[in-house]
């Protein structure tokens, strides 16, 4: 099928329809893992839309909300009151809070820097683009999926646990959240082949979630 031929939506809807209820928390974290990796082509995305549009303000306010913030802050071993760090630094830091076997981490560092190089392709007005779907609702959807796996108990979950709580509260506000401050961004079908290479790393990584 064509990369382009039945649009991004569905992926997004694909996504969310993975069996998130069956992980258990070795394999959720897994996932947690996989997401380190969409998370540093996001902000990557973010900064490319930017200084494509450096007098955007809207943009700049998004940047301010996902750079260099502390609105994360605190979280135990992950980042102290007040500090401030890239969202992506975030997710880096909470997922040395519990342990993984030694394997299975070079097999997903493989799969997310195969994902990264195959992002890094993309043009850059695409990859600017692919930010209003993430922010206007799509990944909103996949937090909510993500969140539906039944054990969040480890140092490392309970960490990823508030990165997507905190993330939906900052996304579903229709006037204040973040995807109102992309409403002006038109994402188009050509951003599809973003979210396909999303579901293959996640599925890649976490087998488990095509039962």
């Amino acid at each position: 099928m064509d990369e382009m031929a039945s649009g991004y939506k569905p992926v997004i809807e694909e996504i969310c329809a993975l069996d998130w209820a069956v992980l258990d928390r070795s394999e959720l974290s897994t996932a947690a893992w996989a997401y380190y990796f969409f998370s540093t082509q996001f902000r990557e995305n973010l900064q490319i839309a930017y200084s494509m549009h450096p007098d955007d303000e809207q943009l700049q306010s998004l940047v301010k909300e996902e750079c260099a913030t502390d609105n994360l802050s605190p979280w135990p071993d992950v980042a102290a009151v007040g500090e401030k760090l890239n969202h992506d630094e975030f997710m880096r830091r909470l997922l040395s809070l519990s342990p993984i076997d030694s394997d299975l981490r070079v097999t997903i560092e493989a799969a997310g820097q195969q994902y990264l190089a195959k992002v890094r392709e993309v043009d850059d007005d695409v990859r600017a683009i692919s930010i209003a779907s993430y922010e206007a609702g799509g990944l909103e959807a996949v937090f909510k999926a993500f969140l539906q796996a039944p054990h969040w108990d480890t140092p490392l979950l309970a960490a990823f646990r508030h990165f997507l709580v905190k993330h939906i509260d900052f996304d579903s506000d229709p006037d204040q959240g973040h995807g109102a401050l992309v409403q002006h961004l038109v994402p188009d079908d050509r951003i599809r082949r973003l979210w396909v290479e999303f579901r293959e790393l996640l599925v890649t990584c976490v087998p488990h979630l095509l039962t």
